[in-house]
C-alpha cells in the first residue's frame, strides 16, 4: 500500500506558483520523504497556467516538469491535479471563466473545450515523466455544481456524466494509460441533490477516491475521537467499494486529515494512528495521501481557522507529533487485510441518480446501522441491492452473509 502526502508548499502556500523556488521545494520534499511517504499529490492553480482559454504558459508548464524531476531526486512519485479550482475555501478560475466572460463550468460548450485542451496538453507534458503516477481532473472540482456555492453551476445527474466523460477522455489522450481519477468529496456519497453521485465517482477514472473529513458532521454529532470519526475513512472506502461494478477496482484514501478543533491537537496523533489503520483493513485500498505536508503560513489572511494547522510539517519544516504518528505508521509491516465476510446492503432507489444518499450521511440509518455492525466487531462491507443476488459478485468479494440495514435484530447480535 502507498502512503504519500497531498504536498503544501512551506513558503507561500499554492501561490508559490507566482514565484516559483525550486530550492525551497528540494526542502519540502526532503522533508516529506523522511517520513516514509513514497509520493505527493500536487496542485498547479489554473488560472495560473492557462490565464486565457487558448494560453497554457509555457513557464508554467516548466516550473511544474522542475517539480516533478525535484520530486523524483527523493524518491517520490507524483500524482498532478489539474483544475484547480478550488483549494481550502478558495476558489481559482480564469477570468476568461467569470464575471463578463461568465460560463457553465460544466455545460457551456466553449468552456468545456477550454478545459479539456488544457487537461489534454498538461497531461502530454508529464506523460515521459516515469514518477508522474497520473492526474486528478481537480481538486473537489464537483462543488461548484453543489446548491450550497455562492455562485453555484447548474448541472444535471446526465450532464455532469457527460464532463466527466470528457474530461477524463482528455487525460487518457494527453498521457494515454496512466493512473486517472476524479477527486470527489463526500457530497457525492452524502447528498442527494448533488449532480455528481456515487456511481461516477466508482465507475470513471482507474480508481475510486475518497476524501475523509470529520468536520462533515461526524466530529460535532459524535465527538473528534469516537468511532465514527475514527472509522469514517474506512466507512467511505467500503461506501466507494459497494458502488463500484468491479469488485477488484482499487480505492485512493486521496484525502485524510486530522482537522482543529473537530479533533484537539492533544489528540490528533491518536487520531492519525487509529483512523489510518482503520482504513488500511480495508481491502483494494490503493494508498493513503494524508492533508496536508505543512502547515499554512499565519502571515496568509483569511483562511477558515482549521486549515492553517493541518500539515504534518510546520512551516520551518520541524515535524509534528501527527508526523510522527503517519511515519509510524506508515513504516508498519503491512499483510493483506482479512476478508469482510459480512456486508450491509445498501437500498438507494436508483443508481445512477442515487435519491437515497442522505441515508449514508452521518446520523442517517445506513450510517447509524454500518457503524453498529463496526463498533460489533463485525468488519462489515457494503454491497448495494442491485448486487444482493449477484453470486458471483459475493463470491469476488468473499462475501458469506448479508445484513439488511432495518433488521435491527440482525445488528444487535
Amino acid at each position: 500500500m502507498r502512503f504519500g502526502v497531498n504536498y503544501t508548499p512551506s513558503v507561500g502556500w499554492f501561490h508559490h506558483w507566482l514565484d516559483f523556488d525550486l530550492d525551497a521545494v528540494h526542502r519540502d520534499f526532503a522533508s516529506i520523504r523522511s517520513l516514509g511517504a513514497d509520493h505527493v499529490r500536487v496542485f498547479p492553480v489554473w488560472s495560473i497556467f492557462q490565464p486565457n482559454r487558448t494560453l497554457i504558459r509555457p513557464q508554467a508548464l516548466a516550473d511544474l516538469s522542475s517539480m516533478v524531476d525535484a520530486a523524483a531526486e527523493h524518491g517520490l512519485d507524483v500524482s498532478v491535479d489539474a483544475l484547480q479550482g478550488h483549494l481550502s475555501s478558495f476558489d481559482f478560475l480564469p477570468s476568461w471563466l467569470t464575471s463578463w466572460h461568465r460560463a457553465n463550468l460544466f455545460t457551456d460548450p466553449i468552456a468545456r473545450s477550454g478545459q479539456a485542451s488544457y487537461l489534454q496538453e498538461l497531461a502530454a507534458s508529464l506523460a515521459e515523466k516515469k514518477n508522474v503516477l497520473g492526474l486528478s481532473l481537480g481538486n473537489e472540482f464537483s462543488q461548484f455544481a453543489s446548491v450550497e456555492h455562492p455562485d453555484v453551476q447548474a448541472v444535471s445527474v446526465q450532464q455532469a456524466e457527460c464532463w466527466l466523460a470528457e474530461m477524463m477522455a482528455a487525460l487518457e489522450a494527453g498521457f494515454p494509460g496512466a493512473q486517472h481519477c476524479h477527486a470527489e468529496y463526500d457530497s457525492a456519497f452524502f447528498d442527494p441533490q448533488h449532480p455528481f453521485t456515487p456511481a461516477g465517482t466508482a465507475r470513471h477514472g482507474s480508481m475510486s477516491t475518497v476524501h475523509s473529513w470529520v468536520f462533515n458532521q461526524t466530529a460535532q454529532r459524535y465527538g473528534g475521537m469516537s468511532e465514527e470519526s475514527l472509522r469514517l475513512a474506512e466507512y467511505l472506502t467500503e461506501l466507494a467499494r459497494a458502488w463500484a461494478t468491479d469488485p477488484l477496482r482499487p480505492i485512493w484514501l486521496q484525502e485524510i486529515g486530522a482537522p482543529a478543533p473537530h479533533v484537539s491537537p492533544e489528540n490528533a496523533a491518536e487520531f492519525t494512528r487509529k483512523a489510518l489503520r482503520n482504513a488500511m483493513d480495508c481491502e483494494g485500498l490503493w494508498g493513503v495521501t494524508w492533508w496536508c505536508s505543512h502547515d499554512v503560513d499565519r502571515a496568509l489572511a483569511d483562511f477558515p481557522e482549521l486549515e492553517y494547522d493541518l500539515g504534518l510539517f510546520r512551516t520551518d519544516q520541524s515535524l509534528k507529533a501527527q508526523g510522527e504518528a503517519f511515519r509510524q505508521v506508515a513504516a508498519e509491516p503491512q499483510s493483506r487485510p482479512a476478508r469482510r465476510t459480512t456486508s450491509l446492503v445498501l437500498e438507494m432507489g436508483d443508481e445512477t441518480s442515487g435519491p437515497g444518499r442522505a441515508q449514508c450521511a452521518p446520523g442517517g440509518e445506513f450510517f447509524e446501522s454500518w457503524m453498529a455492525l463496526a463498533k460489533a466487531g463485525a468488519r462489515p462491507g457494503i454491497v448495494l441491492a442491485s448486487q444482493r443476488d449477484a453470486t458471483d459478485y459475493l463470491q469476488v468479494r468473499g462475501i458469506e452473509q448479508l445484513i439488511e440495514s432495518g433488521d435491527t435484530q440482525a445488528l444487535s447480535r
